[in-house]
């Protein structure tokens, strides 16, 4: 099934050369993002503990799944028709409050966190199945979602309710229900399963949406690091060049995410035999290459309060975490891509762990200048604008 064999449902992105654009509706809505994402880093930099760690992750994959079914829906569904429109507004702000909560997520404000992201997520299906005929490709499909988006807000309001301490398995099981359920194509009793041969979607959409999010992302540790040097008093050369090396590592994950050609990563999607399974992996792997940049910004922010204090610890680890799990997740991202292995980038995540541990005794400011410079190398030898040596194919 193609998008020109399905039914043409007024809701439905109609053919033509608007069909696959991203929607200025939708680049209005990632800006609730730029605040969200915003939140989540500055929660994990002032809890940066095991429990802390574990509370960010849960936070992050649930920021990530409230947008990534929004993009799911905008890739199938016009969002200039006014009804979806209306949808996609109630849904950013829902989200602006899930981030204003997020601080608290965990304390005071765990209910309204709970009850704005399930409303979120329940709603926006919801709307989608009461739209579509039962008899449209895509219904069933949509009422398998919207089932185990039920199940999932009954663990985030059960969390909500609970004690702090039982939040986080509760939630950990709300975020798996809905992470993990299209893998098995949503099977529910009675419903049965999706397939993805059967999701109709736009591989030039998909792509470009998961690039503005990355962008979006960017632009945390440009702001940490901005607003980091606003606030210095004195601007030493220790600062200055703790600065640069934040600068710096931003550049690096922008070219290595970016010299990725984006139609390499269209036509893996358009010329799959099944296209909803490959842009459902894009989407798996973004969860963790845009986790790898919040951490990243998390660390910038302690390299550049901190830029003299021993590199030991929790920052230690948040410094090398990033840029390794960056790596990691692009490496999958190309092999899914363009079918190449990038040795390099793999060989060079390890280099950054071992110099991660063999830098402890350095200052913030000196492993943070070890790692940037391994870190922009790797980047740019592993790019895809240079010919490609042995060790990144």
């Amino acid at each position: 099934m193609t998008k020109q064999d399905a039914p043409l449902h007024p809701l439905m992105r109609q053919p033509g050369a608007d069909n696959a654009r991203v929607m200025n509706e939708e680049l209005f809505f990632d800006l609730v993002y730029v605040f969200l994402v915003t939140q989540i880093s500055h929660g994990l930099l002032h809890h940066l503990t095991p429990a802390g760690g574990m509370q960010t992750l849960i936070l992050w994959f649930a920021a990530w799944l409230g947008w990534q079914y929004t993009g799911w829906v905008t890739n199938w569904f016009d969002p200039r028709v006014p009804a979806l429109r209306g949808v996609l507004f109630l849904t950013m702000a829902l989200a602006l409050v899930c981030g204003a909560a997020a601080p608290e997520a965990f304390g005071a404000r765990g209910l309204a966190f709970a009850l704005c992201y399930a409303g979120m997520q329940v709603g926006r299906s919801a709307f989608i199945v009461c739209s579509l005929p039962a008899s449209h490709p895509l219904a069933p499909n949509y009422r398998r979602i919207l089932g185990w988006g039920i199940v999932a807000a009954c663990f985030w309001i059960a969390g909500g309710l609970a004690s702090p301490q039982a939040r986080v398995p509760l939630w950990a099981v709300g975020v798996a229900c809905e992470y993990v359920s299209p893998m098995f194509g949503f099977w529910l009793p009675g419903l049965g399963r999706s397939h993805t041969s059967d999701w109709t979607i736009s591989g030039s959409h998909i792509v470009e949406r998961c690039q503005l999010f990355v962008i979006v992302a960017l632009g945390e540790t440009i702001m940490a690091s901005g607003l980091s040097l606003a606030q210095s008093e004195h601007w030493s050369w220790i600062e200055l060049g703790g600065f640069a090396a934040s600068f710096l590592c931003t550049i690096a994950m922008w070219w290595l995410y970016f010299e990725t050609s984006s139609e390499e990563a269209e036509h893996a999607i358009a010329s799959s035999p099944d296209p909803g399974r490959m842009g459902a992996y894009f989407h798996y792997l973004h969860v963790v290459l845009i986790g790898g940049i919040i951490v990243t910004a998390v660390a910038m922010d302690l390299l550049l309060e901190n830029p003299l204090e021993e590199a030991r610890g929790a920052p230690a680890l948040v410094m090398t975490l990033g840029p390794v799990l960056y790596l990691l997740a692009s490496t999958a991202y190309r092999w899914v891509a363009t079918r190449r292995l990038m040795l390099g980038q793999m060989a060079g995540a390890g280099v950054l762990i071992v110099a991660g541990f063999a830098g402890q005794d350095l200052p913030m400011w000196g492993l943070a200048f070890c790692e940037t410079t391994l870190f922009l190398t790797i980047s740019i030898l592993c790019s895809g604008k240079i010919p490609r040596n042995r060790a990144c194919i």
